[in-house]
């Protein structure tokens, strides 16, 4: 395919072979699923997937990679092509009577954007099988208590069960990045195992407490909880934000959204 990689659309093209059959066998599609690839490029396991399923929807942005990827798949099944920026794409709209599949290589730079945005649909969503950075991988299962522990970590497993599958090394890729990347499955939890009563203020809570993770409870939520409210929750003011579990940030989250905080 005579494309050249676009830099601001971080793109990395998979080509792999023995990479492409490892996430086929994970995903392991089937033809009554909703399958969504974000971000198809030329097809590496757009193909393989919809020779498995028969059907597939793919959000592609760059609108040069469109007529060769419609062409290569035309054989293989019904793919339906969306020329869109999955940051503005409401997937919520595509099955509204059945949950979606999503697959995808996230291009790096907007990693974390994007996972907000499918994380702000996953009542819509079945699972998520995506390749990300190696550490952005490590901070998203990161625990308690560990270096890469922090907000990322708190808001996807607040709403995801997280399971780290494998490692892809830069040479599976082109143009090949700095940066080995990594595989991972997410599946929405249903129900929710710490029901969020406002998740903005949750998000807003989590967002604060890690913005400088070396201040402790008391003074990195400063105007937004105050110390009476950490200790009725069971929490010690001089802790930091890396110590606190996701159930301890809902807990917090959810007994002081209510409770206006003086400065």
């Amino acid at each position: 395919m005579d494309h050249h990689p676009r830099k601001r659309f971080g793109q990395h093209f998979l080509h792999d072979p023995n990479v492409i059959r490892r996430i086929l066998a994970v995903v392991d599609p089937r033809p009554d699923e909703r399958l969504v690839e974000i971000g198809p490029g030329h097809g590496a396991i757009t193909t393989g997937l919809l020779r498995a399923a028969g059907s597939l929807d793919v959000v592609e942005l760059d609108r040069d990679l469109i007529a060769p990827l419609t062409h290569r798949c035309a054989a293989l099944g019904r793919l339906t092509v969306h020329h869109a920026d999955a940051l503005d794409f409401a997937l919520c709209r595509l099955y509204p009577n059945q949950r979606l599949r999503l697959i995808g290589n996230l291009p790096y730079n907007l990693s974390t954007p994007l996972l907000f945005r499918f994380l702000e649909q996953a009542d819509y969503i079945q699972d998520m099988h995506l390749m990300l950075q190696k550490e952005v991988v490590a901070r998203i299962a990161a625990g308690p208590g560990s270096k890469v522990y922090g907000r990322l970590s708190v808001m996807v497993q607040v709403s995801c069960q997280v399971e780290p599958l494998f490692r892809i090394g830069p040479g599976s890729f082109t143009p090949v990045p700095r940066v080995d990347s990594g595989f991972l499955r997410l599946i929405p939890h249903r129900p929710l195992p710490f029901p969020v009563r406002d998740p903005a203020f949750l998000a807003r809570l989590v967002a604060q407490a890690f913005a400088q993770r070396r201040k402790t409870l008391r003074n990195s939520l400063r105007g937004l909880v105050d110390a009476r409210r950490l200790l009725a929750q069971g929490l010690d003011p001089g802790q930091r934000a890396e110590e606190l579990s996701v159930g301890d940030f809902v807990d917090l989250a959810n007994a002081a959204c209510k409770i206006p905080v003086s400065p």
